[in-house]
C-alpha cells in the first residue's frame, strides 16, 4: 500500500523536543536515514521512499506534527504536490462547454488548487516538486484526453480564463477607485448594465471600493468576472456575505455564462445554491491538509445526496462515518416555554436608516435564526441585543448576559492562535473546552499558527469557539457560516445546540444559508424593508411560517429532497413552484 508523510511545519518545534522523531526512528537501511534535518528550516524531513509506516514518529512527536497516511488503492498518480511531506492532489476534472461544474468538499482538500491549475496560475508538477515546472510534461501526461487540448491551448495563450478569488474582502487593498469606473474598464462584453441590474449594483456605482461592505465587494467581484470576455470562468465561493435573494441573482448571472456557451467551474459550500447553480459536480475526498482525490462527475442531485450520505457508490468509498440527517420539526409554539429574555417594541434611528422591531421574547434552550436582505438591520438588531448599540426607543432586558460574534472578523492580532485563546477564551485549558469546543472545531491544528495567517474558515472557527467559551445566557452569532465548508457548518450547528441546551441558555443566529437555517432552527425572525433605508423585524415565530413569509416576498419556493430531506430551491415557474405558490406553501408542501 502506498503512503505519504505529512509534516505540519506550524506545529513542529524541534528545539523543544530535540528531534525525538529522529531519535526514535528505527530506519530501514543502515546507510541512509529515514528522517533528516532540513538545512534551511532546521526541521525534520521524512523520506517517503524509506519510510515503512511504523508510526513510531507519529506517536513520539509531542506536538502531533507528523502524520503517516495510507493512501487508497487505485487512485492513480499525483497531479500536484506542494513539497516534501506536504499536500498532494490526485485528479483534475475536465470542464465541459456550456456547463456549470461544481466542486464540493471540505476546506483544505484541494479545491482551490484545482482552480489555480485550471486558470493557469499554477503549473502542476505531477508529484515531482523538485523539478522545474513544465507545461510540456503536463500536456504529454494527459495525452489522448480533453485535458491535453485544454492545457496545450492554455499554455499557448489560445484560451482565456478568468478567476474570481475567494477572499474578496482583500480587494480594496489591490483595487482602488470608483466601482463604476472599475467595471466599465473591464467590461469586454457590453453586459455591464445587465449584470449590474441583476446583481443590484446600480446604487453603488458611484461608491469607492474601500467603502463597500463584504456583500457589496462580493457582487462587484462577480460582476467584474462576468463582464470580461473569456472561454473559462472560475468562481471561488461566490456567495459568501450574500443574502438569499442575492445568491439566486448570482446564480442567474453565473448560469447566463454557460448559456452563452462558456465553461464555468464553481466552488460553493451552500448546498441549496450549489444545487441551483450546477449542472454536474465533482466531490473531493481524502484527508485535510494531506491529500485530496477528485471523484467521477455526478449529476448535481445525486452528487450532493452522495456527499450528505457519506458514500460514493461508483468509487466504493465511504467519506464520512455517518450520514448528515435533516429532520422536519413540528412548529414550535410561540407562547410556550420558559422565557429567558424579553424586549419591547424597538426603534433605532441613524442618519438615513431606521430599524423597528416587534416586541418579542427568547426562550431557554432554543435557537432562533434571523434572515432577510443585506442592509436591512439584522446586524443592528443583534448589536442592540448584545448591548453594543442602544435603541433609540424601547428596552432590552439588561439583566441577560450576551456573548457576541460579529459579522466581520478582525485578523490583525499579533500572536499565535494559542495566545489569542489565552486572552479571549475564558475557559481555554479546561477539559470541557477541549472536549466540547476545541476538538469539534479542530483548533489543535491551529494553535501554533499566527492569527494573521489564518484563512477565512480558520478565523471563523476561532471566533465561534471564543464566543462559546464565554459564560452567557444568549449566544449571538452574526453570519457564522461564512467561509466554512459544509461539514464545518453542521459541526458548528451541533456544537452550538449542545452547549446552549447544556447551559440552559439560548442562541440567536443571523445567517443566509437556508440548509444551515433549516438544520439548526427552532424558531425564526423575518426582516423586511428597503435595504439601506429602513427595516422591520418580526417577533420570533415557528420556522415554517417565518420561511413562508420570507420566501413569498422573494417569490421563491423550496421543496424537500425525497431521499435526504434537505431543502432544494424550485426552478421559477416549474410545476412544483406553481403548485406550492397556489397553496401558499413557499417552504415545502405539507405531507
Amino acid at each position: 500500500m502506498s503512503r505519504i508523510s505529512i509534516l505540519d511545519k506550524d506545529k513542529c518545534q524541534p528545539k523543544k523536543c530535540n528531534y525525538v522523531c529522529i531519535d526514535y526512528c528505527p530506519g530501514v537501511r543502515m546507510d541512509e536515514d529515514t528522517i533528516v534535518i532540513d538545512e534551511n528550516t532546521k526541521k525534520p524531513l521524512i523520506s517517503e521512499q524509506l519510510c515503512e509506516g511504523c508510526g513510531i514518529c507519529t506517536n513520539r512527536c509531542p506536538f502531533g506534527a507528523i502524520h503517516i497516511i495510507n493512501l487508497p488503492e487505485a487512485i492513480g498518480d499525483p497531479i500536484h504536490r506542494y513539497g516534501q511531506n506536504q499536500f498532494e492532489l490526485f485528479g483534475i476534472p475536465p470542464i465541459p462547454e456550456s456547463t456549470v461544474l461544481g466542486l464540493l468538499g471540505q476546506n483544505g482538500i484541494g479545491k482551490s488548487t484545482i482552480m489555480r491549475i485550471l486558470s493557469g496560475e499554477l503549473i502542476p508538477n505531477l508529484g515531482d516538486w523538485e523539478k522545474e515546472d513544465s507545461w510540456d510534461e503536463v500536456i504529454n501526461y494527459y495525452k489522448g484526453s480533453s485535458l491535453q487540448n485544454y492545457f496545450k491551448s492554455l499554455s499557448n495563450g489560445e484560451i482565456k480564463t478568468i478567476h474570481k478569488p475567494q477572499m474578496v474582502d482583500q480587494l480594496p487593498k489591490v483595487v482602488k477607485g470608483n466601482v463604476g469606473n472599475l467595471l466599465s474598464n473591464v467590461d469586454e462584453t457590453d453586459k455591464m448594465d445587465y449584470v449590474c441590474e441583476q446583481l443590484d449594483l446600480t446604487n453603488v456605482l458611484e461608491r469607492d471600493m474601500k467603502n463597500l461592505s463584504g456583500g457589496e465587494l462580493q457582487r462587484v467581484a462577480i460582476a467584474a468576472t462576468a463582464v470580461k470576455d473569456a472561454d473559462f470562468y472560475y468562481f471561488d465561493e461566490p456567495t459568501s456575505w450574500l443574502d438569499v435573494s442575492q445568491r439566486l441573482n448570482a446564480v442567474k448571472v453565473i448560469r447566463s455564462l454557460a448559456e452563452e456557451g462558456k465553461s464555468v467551474l464553481v466552488i460553493e459550500h451552500d448546498l441549496a445554491t450549489l444545487d441551483a447553480l450546477s449542472d454536474n459536480i465533482h466531490i473531493l475526498y481524502g484527508q485535510l491538509g494531506g491529500y485530496g482525490v477528485v471523484s467521477q462527475r455526478k449529476g448535481v442531485r445525486i452528487g450532493i445526496n452522495a456527499y450528505i450520505n457519506g458514500f460514493l457508490a461508483e468509487e466504493n468509498v465511504r467519506i464520512r462515518r455517518n450520514p448528515i440527517e435533516f429532520s422536519i420539526r413540528p412548529p414550535t409554539p410561540e407562547d410556550e416555554g420558559e422565557s429567558l429574555s424579553k424586549y419591547s417594541n424597538l426603534n433605532k434611528e441613524y442618519e438615513g436608516f431606521t430599524l423597528t422591531a416587534d416586541e418579542g421574547e427568547i426562550f431557554h434552550d432554543e435557537i432562533v435564526t434571523a434572515f432577510g436582505s443585506n442592509g436591512i438591520g439584522k446586524t443592528t438588531f443583534a448589536k442592540m441585543l448584545a448591548g453594543v448599540e442602544n435603541p433609540t426607543t424601547g428596552e432590552v432586558d439588561e439583566e441577560v448576559t450576551i456573548a457576541y460574534k460579529p459579522q466581520y472578523l478582525v485578523s490583525n492580532f499579533e500572536g499565535t492562535v494559542q495566545d489569542y485563546l489565552f486572552m479571549n477564551a475564558p475557559t481555554y485549558g479546561s477539559n470541557i473546552f477541549k472536549s466540547e469546543i476545541m476538538n469539534p472545531f479542530a483548533l489543535d491544528d491551529l494553535l501554533e499558527k499566527d492569527v494573521k495567517s489564518l484563512s477565512g474558515g480558520e478565523l471563523q472557527r476561532l471566533a465561534i469557539a471564543c464566543t462559546l467559551s464565554q459564560d452567557a445566557e444568549i449566544y449571538l452569532f452574526d453570519e457564522p457560516t461564512a467561509f466554512l465548508d459544509v461539514e464545518q457548518r453542521l459541526i458548528a450547528g451541533r456544537v452550538i445546540r449542545k452547549l446552549v441546551e447544556s447551559r440552559n441558555a439560548a442562541s440567536l443566529i443571523v445567517d443566509h444559508d437556508i440548509v444551515f437555517i433549516d438544520y439548526i432552527s427552532d424558531r425564526a425572525m423575518v426582516f423586511n424593508g428597503t435595504p439601506g433605508l429602513n427595516g422591520h423585524a418580526s417577533k420570533p415565530t415557528d420556522l415554517r411560517n417565518a420561511m413562508n413569509e420570507f420566501l413569498s416576498n422573494l417569490n421563491i419556493t423550496f421543496r424537500r429532497d425525497k431521499e435526504t430531506k434537505r431543502p432544494r430551491v424550485n426552478k421559477l415557474d416549474s410545476y412544483l413552484d406553481r403548485e406550492q405558490k397556489e397553496q401558499g406553501e413557499y417552504y415545502y408542501l405539507k405531507d
